[in-house]
Order: C-alpha cells, then sequence, then structure tokens
C-alpha cells in the first residue's frame, strides 16, 4: 500500500517538462568541451613540435612505393563509376537498418513499403546490369 501511495503521489512530468532547452545543456557542454580540446591540442602541437622542413620531410610519400611517372595520367571512368555505385548501395542498404528494428510496429504496410523499396533498388540494380557499367574490358 506504501509504494502505491508513494507512486500515486509524484506529479507525472508533461511533455513541456520533459523537453525543454535546459536538457540539451550537457551535450552542447560536451561538444564545446570535445570541439575545445581539439583546438587545444593542435595549437599545443603546431606550437610545441619541431619545425625542420628539410627536401626529404617536404617529399610526397607514397606508402615506400617509389614515384614514377606523372600524377596527372587519364584514370578510367570504370573505377569511379564502381565507386559510386557501390557507395550508392551501400547507402540504400542502411535504409533497412529503422525496418529491422520497428518491423512489429509497422505492420503490413510497412513491409508493403520495404517491399517496394527493395523493388526499386533491384530496378535500379537491373538497370545498372542491362547498361554494362559493371562489365570491364580493360
Amino acid at each position: 500500500m506504501i509504494k502505491y501511495y508513494l507512486l500515486q503521489s509524484q506529479p507525472v512530468p508533461t511533455p513541456a517538462d520533459v523537453n525543454n532547452s535546459f536538457n540539451y545543456l550537457p551535450i552542447a557542454l560536451q561538444l564545446l568541451f570535445a570541439i575545445g580540446f581539439v583546438v587545444v591540442m593542435m595549437g599545443l602541437t603546431h606550437w610545441l613540435g619541431p619545425k625542420r622542413h628539410t627536401a626529404e620531410k617536404l617529399e610526397n610519400f607514397e606508402s615506400g612505393i617509389e614515384i614514377s611517372g606523372n600524377a596527372r595520367q587519364p584514370l578510367a571512368v570504370k573505377y569511379f563509376l564502381v565507386a559510386i555505385l557501390f557507395v550508392l548501395f551501400d547507402v540504400e542498404v542502411i535504409f533497412f537498418y529503422p525496418y529491422a528494428v520497428n518491423f512489429r510496429v509497422l505492420g503490413w504496410e510497412g513491409f508493403l513499403a520495404v517491399l517496394a523499396f527493395v523493388g526499386f533498388f533491384i530496378a535500379g540494380f537491373y538497370y545498372i546490369l542491362r547498361k554494362g557499367a559493371l562489365k570491364w574490358e580493360d
């Protein structure tokens, strides 16, 4: 009986009490602290760090591979096309996560929406295959 009375005697928070700008103060402070920390550390390393600018240090470093040829040579568009398609389809797959989390709440309407999304996804992939975007002739 006492537990029930204690639960009933506390006021129920309203949405106006829960969602106010004061609740975002810890997030803002953490963001300011993180930005300040990065700025201070970068400033300290620039100010206190060694400054020895030699020709060898200023030379481009290619992961230990000796530099050969001109870097301005044209590169096949296929590399860029595959990279863009990967990013496009990778981002589309990310949209499955909200459905996977809320599939019980969304019910059949959500399931049909995901089926439509997958249909468009497969249609786009079929279009890319038909255009020959993934065929390598080189």
